[in-house]
């Protein structure tokens, strides 16, 4: 969604959405492991769907997949939970995708020390 609303209703969703899974949805699950980063959202003009961009860090990747998944099964709880905190006439249809800038980050930072390294030898 364009425009300064656009921009603050995206970022609004985006703090909301975070602050449900990491209380209301871990509390109720327990499903919930590693560390959960809602890296951005962007809600359409008509405000009947939004795309919600998760990043999941755990101690394995099959770990951070199973967070995922948990989090993508209760959009409807999300989207519940988000209609009783903020005071719009809609709550959009949640849509989660996998971020996954942050482990790409995290392996060029790898790769970029290992030439290092090489170098040094």
């Amino acid at each position: 969604m364009k425009g300064l609303r656009g921009e603050r209703l995206s970022a609004e969703y985006q703090r909301a959405v975070a602050e449900i899974i990491a209380t209301k949805l871990k509390d109720k699950t327990g499903g919930i492991a590693g560390l959960v980063s809602v890296t951005k959202a962007d809600v359409s003009p008509d405000l009947k769907n939004a795309k919600l961009y998760i990043s999941v860090l755990g101690k394995s990747e099959e770990e951070a997949k199973q967070t995922f998944s948990v989090i993508s099964e209760h959009a409807g709880f999300i989207r519940h939970e988000l209609s009783q905190i903020m005071r719009s006439r809609t709550v959009p249809q949640l849509h989660f995708l996998w971020d996954d800038t942050m482990e790409y980050g995290d392996k060029i930072d790898r790769l970029i020390k290992k030439l290092h390294e090489d170098e040094g030898k």
